[in-house]
């Protein structure tokens, strides 16, 4: 309260403090404050507890909660962004129970912030709601009412992400058959909430009108209203019907304020769209209110139907909808003449103002729902309501835009269809109005689209589909009337069209787009697509096709080679346009007759332009009519009163040819067709379709006929002379090109029939073959074009998907026809570069498997054929000239791109390696000499420098570590040794694939004689490195050969082929120099490589090592390829250079200091040296190297460890150690195995203290190290690291003898307690939570069905593999340590928590596939009674895998620690405890009881003065004991519950011991036997020592009167001062606890 600088009263030693106030105002009041000024309350939205003092209600909240729902209450945007951003990440992390603390506080927030102004705080906050909502789950259900309202507010937020995120929320919390419950919870709630936003709110309530500008206040206001509207929407939505009945009056209430009804009019676009979403709600659910309150609903609605804002148009015109439906009387409450269908006549005639799509489709709906009265006059109303349409649709916005004309075009004929359906009686007014409607209305629409191409295609199909409807109806047999009514319509309509048609072709005004708009419509008219299948949209040309085809020909490819190709043979046959048009689907007599009429009137017309005008444009039209509708009677009426002119002399006059003249067709093509052609009338693209048309009307005899003719022509000089202008031309070229184009395009995208279009392949072989002076019969542009298109269907089309080979090998078939005529037609023709190409991608085909290609063996065979023949050809033709780019370069280029790059299974590469045999094969027999094509050849397929490193690389590094482990090579530095997944993969890895494809050719030139001797075949490359590289994927392939199955395959491959070493040493014979200089050079598998060849030669050929390397000096200065070279060559060193290297090594050894130890110039390399040299032994062959040298190299390295102590990885973690430190310490290691093997004899006791030592102390870092992985996420990696610590685990408890000697007995300690390995410790702490959390409301005793591979499965596995490790290691424990163990794993409740959840993992059957659950009672196979390894490969049982380790670790635990179990056991429940106990008791004591017994009777171990028996059937141990005088009999019982149940001790026979002293004994035995973790022979053993010591005179404790503690087996040794008598500290320090007292138990006096 002071200011800073006053003094401080004295004694008053703490500042003074408003929280301290705040604190005590808060005791004396009984209230608690918040921390918003003094006048805060827990009522108040922005509400959180202050820091200091209030411990009732802090308590509840976490600190870091605090501190981020303060931050939230900032006005700072971006501070309550991270805030909120900062809460959800705390939801995730935090516990539960401190989670649900602070839900008070943040709802309350939550109702202020969900509406904060800055929309990014909105869509965070929804986001960290969705966090809390997955954490707290049910417990969110105190809040509901108060958060409930702004949820649903803010689910209907105007910005999207925001209600995203609290849709996605809701959905979290309460699944969708669980939303209508948890509203109508909330309802009142809810509805308060969005009464008070629409109604009371306004924008200086919502915000601070002093802190917050008035543009961000009214931003605010406007957004909340709007989301309120549509929540209120959004409520009716989700409440059940009931529910809604019941919040009627509070509705009618809010629809009772005018200031509710003023939001129609509302000046924000978005409050206006709400709004009319909320009327089509109320229309939805609450209907009779919207009937109660009329009079204000439908002129809100109705007279705002020009609303052409984008945002409201679409509900306004829904709501228009819903309100003419929900309210039968809505036109008394509006002036329609005046106030609606003014703004309806401007919203059409403007054409929708940019929003037809929204607008016209509930056009006819609309109108629909006028009634007559409104409409009055129907012609002046539908005059008006159609002319504003057609104005409309001829609006610059509507037709620049094509969504926008097509909704208007539709909705048009929609509308048309109603009215005319709607008045189809035969009554004078109605018949006026359907004259109206075709000549007024529908008829200018069609004149309209004729000179708007645009619009041709919506308003032809709509039309076409309303005619289909109208024909449709003429054959109703239930409605007479109708027939006759659309009867009549229809034949208006044609009446019209014609009268429309011929004025437009006879206009002096006509042009040539109304021309194409006619054909258009006609072919449109006869097309019925739109008849049939109106919701499949389908592209295509009009044909004559029978409707089996339609079905398999959809394509608009299709359509049009048929059409060009002359059609079915159903529409060849027709003899006139009604008969190929009642082959159509769906077409009508009422259609095809005035269709046929008005065809040919057209036609008669134009061709009379023809003959008067000489009219180019009209000839054109006519071209177009006769291609799309060619028939007999269109041809005749075509030939009527015209003068012939004949064209005969063009064919042969015979009598086949005089007995066509009949048919009119004929007779059109010689009087006037080729008459045009001769006089050039036009294109001739256009002539040609006629051409084809007039094939059409042929039948087959005179079509073939008329083609032989047009043949025999092209073969006569004479007459090919008049047509080869036109062959060689444009038009057919193109044409042949585009047929070629089409056939490629089709064959790939669909299925053929065997013989379809064999005609069109027949006519492009025709196209492609030789003529006169061996040319082309069409020019070579076209031709080289084909042929592109061709190559282009195969190596592009195609190569995109060669799934679909089996669908086009038709095509492919007819390409290999074509392809082998053209490379055999014409000389030269293989100079083109597309032939070539061609040629290149059929080899490509050939030379990839059929299990890629998925070509049939008869298609493949055909392209093997081509291929072969147009290789011959192709080197006839060339001469020995090579083309760079052409076919031997693509080829090689391919070839090297397959091996390099492509992955490959070994038949790939198979059939890749025989098409390059057959290759190389035309090569050799080639004349003249290929020399040029081989060298181009090969220099085209041999890798760079580069590219080989590379191809090294890509081999898997795998290799390297069964090398390492193997102790072949050594390393100091990180190598990759993991690679891609070799084990299940067939792929060949490509080093393999380039190597078998170039020693394929090597070998095969070589020794053909194709080169001189002294000739390499690759400049780059010498012949003998191309074979060391083969022989260096060889050796890859025999390391990696165990875990990878398809090297064996690729051996096969190889031998196939007769790729051999042999071959390779007779083929280069400097093989042996390339491989040692590469092996000094690179090392690694280079060395291997080098290694295993000199070997072989040195057996096969006698090649002496020496003469590679001459002197050791060679391998000096060490480098790490030396080092390798000698590792590997060591065992074939003469043994006086293995001398000089041991003692150079051993000089320089001793002189290596710091760094230069762990170098490979240094100790490291010469420590390599000096062991590759030991490996083999001392004394080989009669020559013997100085044992001493090795004894001063032992001797250095323990000098290292005194002076150079850091170098050592003692007692530390290898997870990511130096390279060169775990270099050097792994050949230490190795050296000191090799010294203790090789010179055991030569080692002193000191030397062997510190081998000792280190080796042990090295197995804790393995440990430590190792232990870890256990978590790891990945199967084969925990199980690798259990079968790797599963052999150090029994080394390790002489670890802790050490500590049990030093363990100072003075009492001070209950019981000494030591931990198992930390490392494996730690672990099963850190696995026990993710335990926790997979069993969290699971029980005891239900068993869980873990899925493989999972989260939780590798959790489990890594939790029971440590616990599997941890039991052997206390298994080969001495029992001293085993109590002690013992006393850790009970203290720490570890044990505890794993039978909880082995009780969880075990299956409730544990009886082994296909036999009873009974197994106790019949001696049947359980998983207790079998013993399962765990291997690295087994993944066919995954499934079973966890509830097998289970059942073995539980099995062990019982075995192990059973003293443990038993007093876990005891103290559960009783429901656990009986699960436990019927379980262990079925499947488990028999097992166990019978191991134990037969341990019993099997044992090996014996007793002075004592003997043991075992019964079996009884499941007794008999002992007997005597000394002197003195014989005890101990019959030991194991219970049926065994080891749950308390093993019994009777009394048998004994003589010479007192009673008391019996009873002491029997009490001694049966504690040891129940209460140490072992088995009965060592409970007897451990008794059999205590009776001996008491005879020898040892005092028992006076505690427990034993001279051996039952727990840890110690020895009295704590003796009183007074009375001398000894005790166990155990025992005493659990005296002086249970009696609170410090004095003696014998003689009360003090104990010092």
């Amino acid at each position: 309260m002071g200011g800073k600088n006053k003094q401080r009263t004295k004694g008053n030693v703490q500042p003074s403090s408003s929280g301290k106030a705040a604190e005590l105002l808060a005791k004396d009041k009984g209230t608690v404050p918040g921390f918003i000024g003094f006048g805060a309350s827990q009522n108040e939205l922005g509400y959180v507890p202050a820091v200091q003092g209030f411990e009732e209600v802090d308590s509840l909240v976490d600190a870091d909660f605090r501190l981020v729902l303060r931050k939230m209450s900032k006005r700072d945007a971006t501070t309550k962004l991270k805030a909120v951003q900062e809460f959800g990440t705390m939801c995730k992390e935090k516990h539960l129970e401190n989670i649900k603390g602070v839900l008070p506080y943040w709802s309350r927030i939550y109702c202020k912030i969900s509406l904060d102004h800055d929309r990014r705080v909105r869509e965070a906050v929804q986001q960290a709601f969705e966090i809390l909502v997955l954490q707290v789950k049910r417990n969110l259900a105190p809040y509901l009412k108060i958060i409930m309202g702004h949820w649903l507010v803010a689910q209907c937020d105007t910005y999207n992400p925001a209600a995203s995120a609290a849709k996605v929320a809701f959905q979290v919390a309460f699944p969708l058959n669980k939303q209508p419950e948890a509203v109508a919870f909330c309802k009142e709630e809810i509805m308060n909430i969005i009464y008070d936003f629409i109604m009371k709110e306004t924008p200086e309530t919502l915000s601070d009108p002093q802190s917050v500008p008035e543009e961000e206040r009214e931003e605010k206001y406007l957004r909340v209203v709007t989301s309120s509207l549509l929540a209120l929407k959004k409520l009716l939505d989700l409440l059940p019907e009931n529910e809604n009945i019941v919040l009627k009056n509070r509705l009618m209430e809010l629809l009772s304020q005018s200031k509710f009804w003023k939001y129609s009019k509302h000046k924000t676009p978005q409050i206006r769209s709400a709004f009319f979403e909320l009327i089509i709600g109320f229309c939805q659910y609450l209907p009779e209110l919207m009937k109660f309150e009329a009079a204000r609903v439908c002129p809100a609605v109705l007279l705002n139907i020009d609303d052409m804002d984008p945002v409201v148009c679409p509900s306004v015109w829904t709501a228009a909808l819903y309100v003419l439906t929900c309210i039968e009387d809505c036109w008394v409450h509006v002036n329609a003449k005046k106030g609606v269908l003014p703004k309806l006549w401007t919203v059409l005639k403007e054409g929708g103002r940019g929003l037809a799509t929204s607008v016209y489709p509930s056009l006819l709906p609309f109108i629909s729902k006028i009634p007559e009265e409104v409409i009055g006059s129907k012609i002046e109303f539908f005059t008006m309501f159609f002319n504003n349409f057609s104005k409309g649709l001829q609006s610059e916005r509507a037709l620049m835009s094509c969504t926008e004309s097509s909704a208007i075009v539709s909705a048009f004929m929609e509308c048309i269809c109603f009215t005319l359906h709607q008045n189809l009686r035969n009554a004078e007014d109605h018949q006026k109005l359907q004259q109206m409607l075709i000549n007024e209305q529908l008829l200018p629409l069609v004149n309209f689209a004729l000179k708007n191409p645009k619009l041709q295609s919506d308003i032809f199909s709509k039309l076409t589909d309303t005619l289909a409807s109208w024909e449709r109806r003429t054959d109703n047999p239930d409605i007479e009337e109708w027939a006759v009514a659309y009867n009549r319509l229809l034949s208006e309509f044609w009446k019209a069209l014609s009268q429309a048609c011929i004025s437009q072709l006879g206009s002096t005004e006509v042009d040539k787009n109304i021309l194409e708009g006619i054909s258009s419509l006609l072919r449109c008219m006869r097309n019925p697509k739109g008849i049939t299948t109106q919701s499949v949209k389908k592209k295509g040309k009009i044909r004559f096709i029978d409707q089996e085809e339609t079905q398999n020909y959809e394509s608009n490819a299709t359509n049009h080679l048929e059409e060009l190709i002359f059609g079915t043979k159903d529409a060849l046959e027709s003899e006139n346009l009604e008969d190929t048009l009642r082959q159509c689907q769906g077409n009508h007599p009422a259609r095809s007759v005035p269709l046929e009429s008005l065809i040919c009137e057209l036609a008669k017309l134009s061709m009379t332009f023809i003959n008067e005008q000489d009219s180019e444009m009209h000839l054109v039209f006519l071209t177009t009519l006769i291609s799309s509708f060619p028939s007999t009677k269109l041809f005749t009426i075509l030939l009527e009163n015209d003068k012939p002119e004949s064209a005969e002399s063009f064919f042969e006059t015979n009598n086949e040819v005089k007995m066509m003249a009949s048919n009119p067709a004929v007779r059109f093509l010689t009087q006037k067709l080729l008459v045009w052609v001769k006089e050039d009338k036009t294109d001739l693209s256009f002539l040609i379709d006629m051409l084809y048309s007039v094939l059409h009307c042929c039948d087959n005899n005179e079509r073939k006929i008329l083609l032989n003719q047009i043949s025999q022509a092209c073969l006569d000089q004479v007459k090919y002379a008049a047509i080869s202008d036109w062959l060689k031309g444009e038009v057919l070229g193109e044409k042949l090109v585009l047929l070629a184009d089409e056939l490629c395009t089709m064959g790939i995208t669909s299925s053929w029939p065997k013989d379809a279009h064999s005609q069109s392949w027949v006519l492009l072989s025709l196209a492609l073959s030789k003529h006169f002076s061996n040319e082309f019969l069409i020019a070579e542009l076209y031709v080289e074009r084909i042929i592109d298109r061709l190559h282009n269907a195969l190596s592009k089309d195609l190569s995109k998907d060669l799934s679909k080979t089996q669908v086009v090998e038709p095509m492919l078939s007819f390409i290999c026809d074509l392809a082998s005529n053209f490379f055999c037609s014409i000389k030269g023709c293989l100079q083109m570069s597309s032939a070539e190409d061609l040629l290149s991608t059929i080899f490509q085909l050939c030379a990839q498997s059929q299990e890629k290609t998925h070509l049939s063996g008869a298609n493949l065979q055909k392209l093997q054929q081509t291929w072969s023949l147009g290789l011959t050809s192709l080197i006839k033709q060339q001469d020995g000239n090579f083309s760079k780019c052409g076919f031997f370069h693509c080829s090689a280029t391919w070839l090297k791109t397959q091996v390099q790059v492509s992955t490959l299974d070994v038949k790939s590469l198979q059939v890749l390696l025989t098409c390059t045999s057959t290759l190389l094969d035309k090569l050799k027999a080639a004349q003249p000499s290929p020399h040029g094509y081989l060298m181009t050849f090969i220099e085209c397929i041999v890798p760079n420098n580069t590219e080989w490193e590379d191809l090294r690389q890509k081999l898997t590094p795998q290799w390297l570590s069964k090398v390492l482990l193997m102790e072949q090579l050594s390393l100091n530095r990180d190598a990759l040794c993991a690679g891609a997944d070799i084990f299940s993969s067939d792929k060949i890895p490509t080093h393999l694939c380039t190597t078998a494809l170039l020693n394929l050719v090597l070998l095969d030139l070589l020794e053909a004689n194709v080169f001189n001797e002294q000739e390499e075949i690759h400049t780059v490359m010498s012949t003998s490195e191309i074979a060391a590289e083969m022989l260096y994927s060889l050796q890859w392939c025999e390391e990696v050969k165990d875990f990878c199955p398809t090297i064996s395959k690729y051996h096969e491959l190889l031998l196939q082929f007769d790729i051999t070493r042999d071959r390779l040493m007779k083929a280069c014979s400097t093989l042996s120099e390339t491989l040692f200089g590469r092996s000094l050079r690179s090392g690694l598998l280079w060395a291997l490589t080098a290694s295993q060849f000199i070997t072989r030669t040195k057996v096969i050929n006698g090649c002496d090592l020496k003469q590679l390397y001459i002197t050791v000096d060679r391998f000096f200065p060490l480098t790490e390829a030396c080092l390798h070279t000698i590792q590997c060559i060591a065992p074939s060193l003469l043994q006086e250079d293995k001398n000089l290297l041991v003692t150079r090594c051993a000089a320089k050894l001793s002189t290596s200091k710091g760094t230069d130890i762990t170098s490979i110039n240094g100790g490291f390399g010469n420590l390599v040296v000096i062991n590759s040299c030991l490996q083999n032994g001392i004394n080989v062959e009669g020559h013997h190297i100085d044992g001493q040298l090795f004894i001063d190299v032992l001797n250095t390295i323990m000098e290292w460890r005194n002076y150079e102590e850091e170098i050592f990885l003692f007692d530390c973690s290898l997870k990511c150690p130096e390279s060169t430190l775990l270099g050097i310490n792994v050949e230490i290691l190795r050296f000191l195995r090799l010294l203790i093997k090789r010179l055991p004899t030569s080692v002193t006791s000191e030397q062997w203290d510190f081998i000792m030592c280190s080796i042990l102390t090295w197995l804790e870092s393995i440990l430590n190290t190792l232990a870890p992985l256990l978590l790891c996420k990945a199967r084969p990696v925990q199980i690798t690291i259990y079968l790797i610590l599963h052999k150090l685990m029994s080394e390790l408890p002489a670890f802790d003898n050490e500590h049990l000697k030093s363990y100072d007995d003075n009492g001070n300690d209950e019981e000494y307690v030591l931990s198992p390995p930390a490392a494996l410790m730690s672990v099963i702490d850190i696995q026990e939570e993710d335990l926790e959390n997979i069993f969290y409301d699971i029980p005891v005793g239900q068993y869980t069905d873990i899925k493989p591979l999972s989260e939780a499965y590798y959790s489990i596995l890594g939790y029971l593999l440590a616990w599997k490790l941890l039991l052997i290691f206390f298994k080969a424990s001495p029992s001293e340590l085993r109590a002690i163990y013992a006393t850790y794993l009970r203290k720490s409740k570890c044990l505890h928590k794993l039978l909880q959840h082995l009780f969880r993992l075990m299956p409730e059957n544990p009886t082994i596939s296909g036999q009873s659950a009974d197994s106790a009672s019949k001696g049947q196979r359980t998983l207790f009674s079998e013993t399962h390894a765990i291997l690295l490969k087994e993944t066919q049982t995954l499934n079973t895998e966890v509830p097998k380790l289970a059942c073995a670790v539980y099995y062990s635990v019982l075995e192990d620690l059973p003293a443990t179990v038993r007093l876990w056991w005891n103290n559960q429940d009783k429901r656990v405890s009986s699960t436990v106990d019927k379980y262990t008791r079925k499947y488990v004591s028999s097992v166990l009881s019978s191991q134990e017994i037969s341990a019993v009777q099997t044992s090996t171990q014996s007793f002075k003065s004592m003997v043991v028996k075992a019964r079996p059937v009884a499941r007794e141990v008999l002992a007997t004991y005597s000394v002197d005088d003195i014989f005890i009999e101990l019959v030991i019982q194991l219970p049926t519950n065994y080891p749950l149940g308390s093993i019994t001790v009777e009394s048998g026979k004994r003589v010479g011991v007192a009673v008391q002293q019996w009873r002491n004994w029997m009490l001694q035995l049966n504690t040891f036997l129940n209460l140490q973790n072992g088995s009965i022979m060592e409970g007897l053993a451990l008794w059999k020592s205590n009776v001996d010591k008491r005879f020898e005179g040892t005092e028992e404790c006076m505690i427990c009167f034993s001279v051996i503690h039952g727990s840890n087996y110690s020895l009295p040794k704590k003796a009183c001062r007074t009375c001398k008598k000894k005790f166990h500290s155990a025992c005493l320090y659990r005296w002086f606890t249970s009696s609170n007292k410090s004095s003696c138990p014998l003689c009360r006096e003090t104990f010092f």
